[in-house]
């Protein structure tokens, strides 16, 4: 059982709303009884009748595909005037468009007389996916993508593209493919100009399995019965895993961990009362002190022990020397000093942070007695 109304739009003699006004004014008979309620169910065959004249049966479904031209509105008609795609096909048969592409958009567009089908394609729950070839004008940038697939706030809800790929990139005009899952009015035109691009061109190339192929503009097509049935297919969803809790993946147990065994040591008395070191425990009649944990710290002797003072009738280096070269000079023996009236030994630069004790510099800078 099928309702009136739904019935006499698969035959063709009006759209469901023009139906159910027909019904409301008393207008349809079915098998010759008067039918003034909305909803009444009827047999897919019943004699229908209006204003006297019987309604012929159901043609048979059609599904078209047709590659939209610009400048065509994808209605059944038009309250302008304007053509439309059902005067572009000029079928006998009383087709509409499933979905919708803009007057100035281009592209894939299915038109069928099967409501229950148009539904089921048209439907979220089958996930059809919608590409679309889109040249845009303006300044295309990371961001701008990321935005595109992280969303963009409409009316309507989020409107995110599933994938977005870069065919083409120049400095003012690029070329994007865009893959929706949803068909909003006039959604690739807005969420492109909510990230600052400009749409100058935009053709559906694919909605789920059917591709546009090589249909020019204006060109259409029946579609095949494997076509038909794979628009209306459930979309394969992943199986649920199965729980066995016979079997269970047991984790590889871990090496032990090596402790250092603890060494006893006599607790410290500090007078009368007994001392324990921090984190020792005690086992039996002694404390086990904690292990110990040693670092090394690299820290250079001279800067530690600071420059060395000389003594009076010294005839060392320089004063403040580190303690490493003068080691290094002692090793060397008595060839590496210089002899007694050789050229003057010249200091090597020193850094500023070795400096002269003042009684050293003041010792150097008086003159030298004369032996008599």
């Amino acid at each position: 059982m099928i309702r009136l109304q739904k019935v006499m739009a698969d035959r063709g003699v009006a759209s469901r709303r023009h139906a159910e006004e027909l019904i409301s004014g008393g207008r349809v008979r079915v098998d010759g009884e008067l039918v003034t309620t909305l909803g009444t169910r009827v047999m897919e065959d019943a004699r229908i009748e209006v204003d006297g004249r019987p309604v012929a049966a159901a043609p048979a479904h059609r599904y078209v595909l047709l590659n939209k031209p610009v400048g065509i509105v994808s209605t059944a008609q038009d309250e302008r005037g304007r053509r439309t795609v059902v005067d572009h096909i000029g079928a006998r048969e009383r087709l509409y468009p499933v979905g919708r592409l803009d007057t100035d958009s281009e592209g894939l567009l299915l038109l069928t007389n099967d409501g229950t089908w148009a539904e089921r394609v048209l439907h979220p729950r089958h996930g059809h996916e919608r590409e679309y070839d889109t040249w845009v004008e303006g300044d295309l940038t990371e961001e701008a993508l990321a935005r595109l697939q992280r969303g963009i706030p409409l009316e309507e809800g989020l409107a995110r593209a599933v994938r977005v790929a870069v065919r083409s990139r120049s400095r003012g005009r690029s070329r994007l493919s865009l893959v929706l899952l949803t068909g909003w009015k006039r959604q690739v035109r807005r969420m492109c100009l909510a990230v600052g691009l400009k749409v100058t061109r935009l053709v559906r190339v694919r909605m789920g399995p059917l591709e546009l192929g090589k249909l020019r503009p204006g060109e259409f097509r029946d579609l095949t019965k494997k076509e038909i049935d794979a628009m209306t297919a459930p979309i394969p969803q992943a199986a649920p895993r199965e729980r066995d809790d016979r079997a269970r993946a047991i984790a590889p147990a871990r090496p032990p961990v090596r402790e250092e065994k603890a060494r006893a040591i006599a607790p410290r008395r500090t007078g009368t009362a007994m001392r324990v070191p921090s984190g020792a425990r005690r086992v039996g009649g002694w404390v086990a002190a904690p292990p110990r944990v040693t670092r090394r710290v690299a820290v250079s002797r001279a800067r530690v022990e600071g420059p060395r003072r000389q003594t009076y009738g010294e005839r060392a280096g320089p004063a403040g020397r580190p303690t490493r070269e003068r080691d290094a000079r002692a090793a060397a023996g008595p060839a590496a000093r210089p002899l007694r009236g050789s050229s003057p030994r010249t200091a090597p630069a020193r850094p500023p942070q070795w400096r002269r004790s003042t009684r050293a510099a003041r010792r150097s800078a008086a003159p030298r007695r004369g032996s008599r």
